[in-house]
C-alpha cells in the first residue's frame, strides 16, 4: 500500500506543479497609473497591444491626474508611473519614492473656446497675456481643478503671468475636478474656454463650438516621463516586468511606435527618450 505521507506529498507536488504556470501566466501583468491624456488620445489603446505581442506582459492603465497617479505610487498601487509635470515627478524621485525618471516623448498644451472668441483672444501668442485677458473680460474659464499635469501647467501659466488665481479668480473661473473629456464638455456647453494638451483635443470627437485659441507659445511644451516604483519601498513591485515595459517606451521600437501613432494625419505625441534634458 502507498504510503499515505508520500501520497499527500506528490498529490501537492502536482498541485503545485500544476498551478505554478498558471500563477506565473496570471502574474505577468504590471499597473501603470498614468496621467488621463495618454488613455484619452487614444495612445495606450495603440501602443499596448504590440506591448503585449512582443513581451507577453498585459498592462492594467489606472488613468488619473499626475498628482494622483504619484500618490497612487506612493501607496504602493502601482508599478510604473506615466505621466506629465516634471517637477511634481522629480520631486518624487528625490523623496525616494521611485526611479530614476526617463523622458519618453513631448507634446504641447493650447488653449481652446468657443468659435465666436467672445474674449478676443485668437490668434495671441503669449498665453499670458491671453489669459490676463479672460480674467479681465471674466470669460468663462473651466479648470480640471483636479492637480492633474495639465491643471498643475494651467496653475503655473496664472502664476507666469503675474495673476493669484485663488485670490482674484470669480464665478467666471470654474474648477470642476474631473478629466479632460469631461472638462472640454464643461466648456463646449459653458461657452467657455480652457487649457488641454494637444493629444487629447485632437482625439476629442465632441467639440462642437470649441476650436484652439492660443498655441504655440514655448510655455506650453508638455514633457512625459516613466519611472518605476521603488520596490525598497514597496516589496510587491514588479521590478522585471515594469522595467521592460519601461525600457520597451525609451528603445528604438517603442520610440518608433509612439512616434507613428496619429490621428487623421496628425502626430499627436513627439518621442526625446535621447534628451537628458528632457
Amino acid at each position: 500500500m502507498l504510503n499515505r505521507r508520500l501520497l499527500i506529498a506528490s498529490v501537492t507536488l502536482g498541485a503545485a506543479l500544476f498551478a505554478a504556470p498558471v500563477a506565473q501566466a496570471q502574474d505577468k501583468s504590471i499597473i501603470v497609473a498614468s496621467t488621463t491624456s495618454t488613455r484619452d488620445s487614444g495612445l495606450f489603446e495603440y501602443l499596448l497591444p504590440k506591448f503585449k505581442a512582443k513581451t507577453g506582459i498585459t498592462v492594467k492603465v489606472v488613468a488619473q491626474g499626475t498628482g494622483k497617479a504619484l500618490d497612487t505610487g506612493r501607496r504602493c498601487d502601482a508599478d510604473v508611473l506615466f505621466v506629465h509635470a516634471k517637477a511634481a515627478e522629480e520631486k518624487f524621485v528625490k523623496e525616494g519614492y521611485g526611479g530614476p525618471r526617463h523622458p519618453v516623448m513631448y507634446n504641447d498644451f493650447v488653449v481652446v473656446g468657443p468659435k465666436s472668441d467672445p474674449a478676443g483672444i485668437k490668434g495671441m501668442k503669449d498665453v499670458g497675456k491671453a489669459l490676463v485677458t479672460l480674467m479681465n473680460k471674466k470669460a468663462d474659464f473651466i479648470s480640471r481643478g483636479d492637480n492633474s499635469g495639465t491643471n498643475k501647467a494651467e496653475l503655473r501659466l496664472w502664476k507666469a503671468s503675474g495673476v493669484n488665481i485663488d485670490k482674484q479668480k470669480g464665478p467666471w473661473y470654474k474648477a470642476i475636478g474631473q478629466g479632460m473629456g469631461a472638462t472640454l464638455n464643461a466648456a463646449a456647453a459653458s461657452n467657455g474656454y480652457t487649457l488641454t494638451d494637444r493629444a487629447t483635443w485632437i482625439h476629442f470627437k465632441n467639440k462642437q463650438n470649441l476650436v484652439i485659441e492660443v498655441e504655440g507659445d514655448k510655455r506650453l511644451f508638455n514633457q512625459y516621463g516613466v519611472f518605476l516604483v521603488n520596490p525598497k519601498r514597496c516589496p510587491h513591485v514588479k521590478v522585471d516586468l515594469g522595467q521592460a515595459f519601461i525600457n520597451y517606451l525609451i528603445s528604438p521600437e517603442g520610440q518608433t511606435v509612439i512616434k507613428g501613432y496619429k490621428v487623421d494625419g496628425q502626430e499627436l505625441f513627439y518621442p526625446d527618450a535621447n534628451d537628458p534634458n528632457a
